[in-house]
């Protein structure tokens, strides 16, 4: 599976290789990969931190404020 964004691993600096080239990274990987149902129906963590976090920023605009004037 190849991807425009390539990531780089410190480990064995010389030649620099992709993360998932090793064998440890690619295992613990695929363990944990998503079918294409529950990445579509259920959204990944960041992304409902991020919903949370935005939802606080709203509620806060719209909270109620005395008038001062």
């Amino acid at each position: 599976m190849r991807t425009r964004h390539t990531g780089r691993h410190r480990l064995g600096t010389p030649g620099l290789v992709h993360c998932v080239e090793h064998r440890q990274v690619s295992d613990a990987l695929a363990e944990h990969r998503r079918n294409w149902l529950t990445a579509m129906l259920v959204p990944a963590k960041h992304s409902i931190a991020g919903l949370r976090r935005r939802a606080r920023v709203a509620a806060y605009e719209r909270a109620l404020a005395p008038a001062t004037t």
